[in-house]
């Protein structure tokens, strides 16, 4: 018998991601949330890792790559592309976390996942050390696979006034009430997060201007030093990008199989072909104009991080 450890399979790419959560889609719409298997795919495929910080075994990735890999994932599932991007971009936000804040995040490897909710909400009492949080932030995507949660939130400052912070706090202080009751992107799983006074150290907590101006206090990897308007669009874009591809594949697909079926005597040269044919044409020039203009902001924020 072998005493070698068996090896670890690869780790998926976002297109076979993208493929994994189209076959479990239906499943997650009525769910109302991404199945374990699909979320664990995203984990493996890299992209709670992508921004994380080198040091702490992370990819430290570019933002090119960033949109190319969720755009692949949406193209089966926009649901799972959501949480994917969801995933990657709040690794990056707990980059602007003090040494400690990161160290609780990544102490276990870079893989954790952490969601946040980027509007303030809730309530702030002043403590030795930090702040006591409660309060109730919506819309968390992904929330029932995260490991932590940044949460926005208005804090008391020493001289009176109020200062927009995001604080950390682990899956263990916080609930999960079921408020996605929606028409579309049923599978991401966008619920409310609950949560009982819990006490958040300064060290785990970071000024929603540094994150706006690219200023982290206790990290050097570029990805954290671009200013978010420069980058915030390409959270939201990239999945429906891929979509848009998704469906564009699809239909030209469903097209071509009636052309192959159905007895050339039913196809009228020079209508409904050419129809076809010309929304075809039109759709794919502007998903391409979309994804080259994605591209080059991608590419803008991988040169410098600011726009031009």
């Amino acid at each position: 018998m072998s005493d070698a450890s068996p090896a670890r399979a690869p780790a998926p790419t976002a297109r076979e991601v993208g493929v994994l959560a189209g076959a479990h889609a239906a499943k997650a719409e009525l769910d109302r949330m991404l199945g374990p298997e699909v979320t664990e795919a995203i984990r493996a495929g890299g992209f709670a890792r992508h921004f994380v910080p080198a040091r702490w075994g992370g990819t430290e990735g570019s933002f090119g790559t960033f949109v190319r890999e969720v755009a692949d994932v949406a193209a089966g599932d926009a649901s799972a592309a959501w949480c994917a991007s969801i995933a990657a971009t709040l690794g990056r936000m707990a980059g602007f976390l003090p040494e400690e804040g990161q160290r609780a995040v990544w102490a276990d490897g870079p893989d954790a996942f952490v969601v946040g909710a980027l509007m303030p909400g809730g309530n702030a009492r002043a403590v030795t050390g930090g702040w006591e949080i409660d309060g109730k932030w919506a819309f968390l995507s992904g929330i029932h696979a995260s490991d932590h949660a940044l949460l926005c939130c208005p804090v008391p400052t020493a001289d009176g006034g109020r200062d927009v912070r995001f604080l950390l706090v682990p899956r263990a202080a916080y609930t999960i009430e079921e408020t996605w009751f929606t028409v579309g992107m049923r599978g991401t799983g966008s619920d409310t997060l609950a949560l009982e006074p819990t006490y958040v150290p300064r060290e785990h907590t970071f000024a929603r201007a540094d994150l706006l101006a690219g200023q982290p206090v206790a990290s050097e990897a570029h990805v954290n030093r671009v200013p978010l308007k420069s980058v915030s669009g390409l959270s939201f874009a990239a999945p429906v990008l891929g979509a848009a591809e998704g469906a564009l594949h699809s239909w030209s697909g469903a097209v071509a199989q009636k052309r192959r079926v159905a007895p050339s005597t039913e196809r009228i040269s020079g209508g409904q072909d050419a129809t076809s044919e010309l929304t075809l044409a039109r759709a794919a020039g502007e998903i391409d104009a979309a994804r080259l203009l994605l591209e080059r902001a991608a590419a803008d924020a991988d040169a410098g991080g600011r726009l031009r």
